[in-house]
């Protein structure tokens, strides 16, 4: 993969861009705990990214019919308002940096998430990302959010490129595996876990830090 002559960057957003994860790791436990379940961490891990219709089939896998995602998702919200309420949401190492030298090299960048649009742009506002990004792309805008493909192969008929020609920058294996699935060229940049073998087949490379992605253009 020559980064020269890439077209587009699409960035994951939570645990790549801004760094929500480690507090969805703290409160996702608390909002099942709510409902009378434990929620483990490898559980939670293994559940990174993972969009509708599979989130809430998995957790009615882990813990029965009767559990109720939606309440769930409410209680998340209300503890995740609380953090960022209190200490608002930080960057992840390098963003802003690769952000501006993208632009510079007039590269086109866009976001894959599955985050629903509005709170998507509320935290790119806060985080000051907001006008880095030529689209932002929702899991909600699809019927299938990840690891399905079909969010990234949105990003890329939104922009008018073919995935080949595109890279997702990723941390977690669900959008991993959709990007993969979709055709681009994954940059990892592990967040939480790193890549076990599996993993390590599905991306053509892994960064230490969003910025260590720079000094890839003059390979």
């Amino acid at each position: 993969m020559q980064l020269n002559d890439v077209k587009a960057f699409i960035f994951d957003l939570d645990g790549t861009l801004i760094d929500t994860e480690k507090i969805y790791r703290i409160i996702w436990p608390k909002a099942v705990s709510d409902l009378g379940f434990t929620y483990t961490d490898e559980q939670f891990l293994s559940m990174r990214s993972l969009g509708r219709p599979y989130s809430p089939l998995r957790f009615k896998e882990l813990f029965g019919e009767e559990f109720d995602y939606d309440e769930a998702r409410r209680i998340r919200k209300k503890y995740f308002d609380q953090y960022i309420e209190e200490h608002g949401i930080e960057l992840k190492g390098g963003a802003i940096e690769l952000l501006c030298f993208l632009r510079n090299k007039g590269i086109t960048t866009a976001i894959a998430t599955a985050t629903d649009l509005d709170r998507a742009m509320e935290y790119l506002d806060m985080t000051g990302l907001s006008g880095y990004f030529d689209k932002v792309i929702s899991a909600t805008m699809v019927d299938e959010g990840k690891p399905s493909p079909k969010v990234y192969l949105h990003a890329c008929k939104e922009l008018g490129l073919e995935p080949r020609v595109c890279v997702a920058v990723e941390d977690a294996p669900n959008g991993i595996k959709s990007a993969n699935a979709a055709g681009l060229n994954v940059i990892m940049v592990p967040d939480l876990t790193e890549p076990d073998d599996e993993l390590c087949k599905l991306i053509s490379r892994k960064a230490n830090s969003l910025d260590e992605i720079i000094s890839w253009f003059n390979d």
